[in-house]
């Protein structure tokens, strides 16, 4: 058994703990022992041994939670930015080879230690942001071996640096080109079989997947959302992202973790997310980059009382977006989120998106000492910039990086 350590306390703090859409602070102060939050007070009077740490009035939250990033990956579409800037769409792009199947190539002749080399600096420019726990996704591979070097990787990468990262199986992505007629066979050999051997590996916590008219359908993601839900896996969607194919009803039936996208969700799929507990994740950097018009229905969502995050959705193509605090501020900005529910779903919201309510992402006792202290006193002074860093500090399981 580990020696316990000293406890720490942070005082003087503005603090927002990440369990409201409400962007209200309170002066209160932390206790942290062992990694976790072990009181949160107006006025805690410090145990023996104890480090006290003022914060001289800064704002103090819980780390940030980028909840839906694909940030392993090989190569680089920037040649697709400019097609996109002549007039492709992102169908144009597929079409001609480009889009998923490009960065196929490239992720599947890079070794998991070039993986690993080229996601690094994504990685590092999210936790310079306050960033504690990221999701990563496979689905640049393709393969079943490159979709597990990309989980491989994803694993490694959390012992390279003080971060919490949840990893999703996302074969079911894209069709590979040797895979276009045989779509029923790229599920079973290469979706279900990986899947499979990533549980057996230990590299998966939760199943995604494409559900759109140029990826997968509804009928071939309840196929395999019931072999995930076999091997006792959550599940996931990227849903209503380009059309309506009814993918977010589908996540709700199988009580996903979250429905991400969704600018065609309807106010009745609202409901069923929220009746499953399946949170609404909002991915403004592809909205933007895309240059998309149709907004996510987010006054239905609220009417239905659904969570809601925010994440980047750092990808190669569609989102080359690695500042969560601009998807927060682009989030309100395009959207109509409020700042509270901004900061919410990048942490509180967010945590649930991965499973990890109570865990990570809220100032509460019981929860891991993840947060952030910020040379700001106010959570709206995070969302209102744009392109400017105000961390000051970044804890991570109690301890200073």
């Amino acid at each position: 058994m580990a020696k316990p350590t000293a406890p720490h306390l942070w005082t003087d703090a503005a603090v927002y703990t990440g369990d409201t859409a409400q962007a209200h602070t309170r002066r209160l102060d932390v206790l942290v022992q062992d990694g976790t939050i072990a009181a949160v007070d107006e006025h805690i009077t410090p145990p023996a041994n104890c480090t006290v740490h003022s914060c001289g009035g800064r704002l103090l939250t819980p780390a940030l939670i980028d909840c839906h990033t694909h940030v392993v990956y090989g190569g680089n579409r920037a040649a697709e930015f400019q097609m996109r800037l002549d007039g492709a769409t992102y169908a144009d792009i597929a079409a001609a080879g480009g889009g998923i199947v490009s960065t196929m190539r490239a992720t599947r002749s890079a070794s998991v230690d070039e993986l690993i080399a080229q996601s690094l600096p994504r990685v590092d420019s999210l936790l310079a942001e306050g960033v504690g726990t990221l999701e990563v996704k496979s689905g640049y591979g393709l393969s079943v071996e490159a979709e597990l070097n990309m989980l491989r990787a994803a694993r490694r990468l959390e012992g390279l640096r003080p971060v919490r990262i949840k990893t999703s199986w996302l074969a079911a992505h894209a069709l590979p080109p040797e895979y276009q007629d045989r779509r029923s066979a790229y599920i079973d050999e290469v979706v279900l079989a990986g899947l499979a051997r990533a549980k057996a590996e230990g590299l998966v916590d939760a199943v995604d997947g494409f559900c759109e008219h140029l990826a997968f359908t509804p009928e071939e993601m309840d196929r395999i959302f019931t072999f995930a839900s076999g091997l006792g896996l959550p599940v996931k969607l990227h849903a209503e992202q380009l059309s309506n194919q009814g993918g977010a009803a589908l996540a709700a039936r199988h009580g996903a973790l979250s429905a991400d996208h969704l600018e065609w969700l309807t106010a009745e799929d609202a409901a069923a997310m929220a009746r499953a507990g399946t949170v609404a994740v909002l991915l403004p950097g592809a909205f933007y980059m895309l240059s998309e018009t149709r907004l996510p229905p987010v006054a239905a969502l609220r009417a239905a009382g659904a969570t809601i995050a925010v994440s980047t959705d750092c990808n190669p193509g569609t989102s080359p977006l690695t500042s969560l605090l601009m998807a927060m501020n682009m989030a309100a900005v395009l959207f109509g989120l409020t700042v509270g529910e901004c900061m919410h779903g990048t942490t509180g919201a967010a945590a649930k998106a991965l499973g990890l309510a109570g865990v990570t992402g809220t100032i509460v006792p019981g929860a891991a000492a993840d947060f952030a202290v910020w040379n700001a006193s106010s959570v709206a002074e995070l969302v209102n910039p744009i392109g400017f860093n105000q961390l000051h500090a970044r804890y991570f399981k109690g301890q200073k990086v």
